[in-house]
């Protein structure tokens, strides 16, 4: 029982993998059948998994409101909006629209959700500046590069910088599509490669902090 606890697992997985690489380098109609229904198993789950997380935020926030933590008048803001989006949501069968007209679940959309994530991304770009004026500081000669290049880049993509300094237009299409590309490039390699490697420690059994433990 303890060796089918441990290994049965192990064996699953094994098997899996190796299915799913092999399925890359046959094309055959019964492999894509395979990988389609496992897709659906997939999406299965997922819903699942997010019937989970809904509860145990739910659950996270009546305990904040049993406590009275400091903001748990905020956790009923959030059962408000979830349970009054579901609701409208189920009851319109998810449209935002019907025969032109837009649904109580579409204006939720439009005058709620768009101008909150316009604020949280407005809010963000006080701190995305915050943090570049404490970065770009010329403290060494990579840093003025980066500070020289920063410049340019800003310059030349405001029409107000093009047009005072017309060359930064193209100094700054050449950094984003040459070096930026290159940069990028390299980093999608090496996490490529990292996942890669991760995959087959996993499959062959040597990591298996997955499992809800360490190696063994």
């Amino acid at each position: 029982m303890n060796f089918l606890r441990r290994q049965l697992p192990l064996m699953v997985t094994f098997v899996m993998g190796i299915v799913f690489i092999a399925q890359y380098y046959i094309p055959h109609p019964a492999s894509e059948e395979l990988l389609t229904t496992v897709n659906k198993w997939l999406q299965i789950i997922g819903g699942f998994a997010l019937i989970l997380g809904v509860t145990s935020l739910f659950h996270q926030h009546a305990v904040k409101i049993r406590r009275k933590d400091p903001g748990w008048g905020y956790s009923f803001v959030l059962y408000a909006g979830m349970l009054g989006t579901i609701a409208v949501g189920l009851w319109v069968n998810g449209k935002e629209s019907i025969n032109g007209g837009m649904t109580v679940f579409g204006w939720i959309y439009s005058y709620t959700m768009v101008p909150l994530q316009g604020t949280m991304f407005a809010i963000l770009a006080f701190f995305i500046a915050s943090a570049a004026y404490r970065s770009f500081r010329a403290r060494s000669r990579e840093a003025a590069v980066l500070l020289i290049a920063a410049i340019i880049v800003m310059m030349g993509r405001v029409p107000l910088g093009e047009y005072l300094v017309p060359i930064t237009g193209d100094i700054t299409q050449w950094i984003l599509n040459v070096l930026n590309a290159s940069v990028r490039r390299a980093i999608l390699i090496g996490v490529s490669l990292g996942a890669v490697a991760l995959s087959l420690k996993i499959i062959f059994g040597m990591e298996r902090s997955y499992l809800g433990g360490g190696k063994e």
